[in-house]
């Protein structure tokens, strides 16, 4: 299927941020575009604004002058929705109200073409929902752009339940002519980004929750040692605390209140007090030119010890054992038949071991100090340790000097469950299994939605392919075990996937 024709007109309809950036993208592709809104005059303004838009682009080296004079001309502010008849693709980007949408539509289907695709950039709403009032909802499609929607390339193209393939892929063509990265999605709560983010954000809370480690240092180890762009909290503050959790609510009801999306308590607290973040000056930190920067939990310097243990293979981490020897710290190997992972034996003779979903204490086989996962061990800047209750103080001392020692800073957290990075990661490839499970997207389509949407450092697909669905599955089944309740069960994507993996061999 083809794209929409560059000389086709394309209508917005909403000239909010959202709106003004879906226009700016449609006419840098060539269109011409009508822009409506229901508030007498705001299409005249949104105009104007795209005008500076466009300008500052030019002042930037970004768009030639003559390309910039071009594109307004193909610019026009409607008055009223018939002035949109001839549009090729209405673009929708009004406000989050299921009834206000649907009229809207109503109204619009007896306005345009029958070849005319019709299209929401909802980010909450059902895609089938929207349509629902619609006489051929065939040629209705979600069309979620990201913001900001001129900056940001990936596009969620939905579709809905009645929604036909020929008007998906028209939507999906049209997109990537535009210079977008589409990817295609089924109609399911949260499409894909916001659906399999949730854990990211979800986890760190439960971690704050417990009183394991505070907000500064949780978005410490998540950027420094498991390499997001952002934590989860100062995203959150970006993002707005009210918005973010409106999408968990909405995703969580969607899912007829399954435990696995359950919101935040702390969060709904932040969002009832009206720290908000950044756009009210406070939310999980403090903003002004006052205001003290977040300082995560950092130990000071240690000595490491001169020589440790290293028993059987240390899996995810398994790197470390070179990186401790290129230090010039002797290591001793020893066999340790049945281990699924090792351990680096300490001098006092506690265990470092690589957290697995479990807590370091109440081990029958020894005492432990957990480290957390690192999508590399080489590059990350940090490193989480999580001490068991009988673990040597001695030894922890011993523990925060060997990854000083590896250039790595060091946070010390509470002993819980899977600890910060381990239990994201691991939530974040079970959600991705399920969403490829159930059909929402395929694999290779959430890997890419999830780098491209919210900057993740990769794909969890590709985390689950380089740890291990057998790892993940692992991971989870101790965390079950923690949490009894079913929020940490795996998939059965997952599942069939780990069984696959035992067949084969894999560890």
């Amino acid at each position: 299927m083809t794209a929409i024709e560059p000389g086709r007109v394309v209508a917005v309809v909403g000239t909010g941020t959202m709106g003004q950036g879906i226009a700016q993208v449609a006419l840098v592709a060539g269109h011409p575009v009508r822009l409506y809104d229901a508030v007498p005059g705001r299409a005249e303004q949104a105009a104007t604004a795209l005008a500076a838009r466009l300008g500052r682009l030019v002042e930037k080296g970004r768009l030639d002058a003559s390309a910039r004079d071009t594109a307004l001309a193909r610019l026009h502010p409607a008055t009223r929705l018939g002035e949109l008849s001839d549009a090729a693709l209405v673009a929708e980007a009004v406000l989050e109200r299921l009834s206000v949408k649907r009229e809207l539509f109503a109204a619009l289907e007896d306005i345009v073409a029958e070849d005319c695709l019709l299209a929401t950039n909802t980010s909450s709403l059902s895609v089938t929902a929207v349509a629902g009032a619609l006489r051929h909802p065939g040629r209705f499609v979600g069309l979620h752009f990201f913001n900001p929607a001129p900056l940001l390339p990936l596009v969620e193209v939905v579709s809905g339940a009645a929604t036909d393939p020929s008007a998906a892929e028209r939507a999906y063509a049209t997109a990537g002519a535009w210079g977008k990265t589409p990817v295609r999605c089924a109609d399911t709560p949260g499409f894909i980004v916001n659906r399999v983010a949730r854990p990211f954000y979800a986890e760190a809370l439960r971690v704050y929750e417990e009183g394991a480690a505070d907000p500064a240092t949780i978005d410490a180890v998540l950027r420094e040692c498991g390499g997001f762009r952002m934590g989860p909290f100062e995203l959150t503050d970006l993002i707005g605390q009210d918005v973010n959790e409106a999408v968990t609510r909405s995703v969580w009801e969607s899912f007829f209140q399954d435990v696995r999306f359950t919101p935040s308590l702390a969060q709904r607290r932040l969002v009832e007090s009206g720290r908000l973040g950044r756009k009210t000056g406070r939310g999980w930190y403090a903003y002004g030119p006052d205001a003290a920067r977040p300082c995560p939990r950092t130990e000071e310097p240690r000595p490491a010890p001169e020589a440790v243990s290293l028993h059987a293979d240390l899996g995810p981490a398994a790197v470390l054992r070179e990186m401790i020897e290129e230090t010039g710290i002797e290591v001793t190997r020893h066999h340790a038949p049945g281990a699924s992972y090792g351990f680096i034996g300490l001098p006092g003779g506690t265990a470092l071991r690589l957290t697995d979903g479990s807590t370091a204490t109440g081990d029958p086989s020894g005492a432990y100090i957990h480290f957390d996962l690192a999508l590399d061990y080489r590059t990350c800047a940090r490193v989480a340790l999580a001490p068991g209750a009988d673990a040597d103080p001695a030894d922890l001392r011993a523990a925060i000097g060997l990854f000083q020692r590896l250039g790595k800073e060091v946070s010390v957290v509470d002993d819980v469950p899977g600890m910060i990075v381990g239990r994201t990661v691991a939530m974040l490839i079970d959600f991705a299994a399920d969403a490829a499970g159930r059909g929402v997207a395929s694999a290779r389509d959430i890997d890419t939605a999830m780098k491209l949407g919210v900057n993740y450092p990769g794909g969890p697909g590709e985390w689950c392919e380089r740890l291990g669905a057998r790892w993940a599955h692992r991971f989870l089944r101790a965390l079950d075990g923690a949490y009894p309740g079913g929020r940490y069960g795996s998939s059965p994507a997952l599942r069939r996937r780990a069984d696959l993996e035992a067949k084969q061999g894999r560890s």
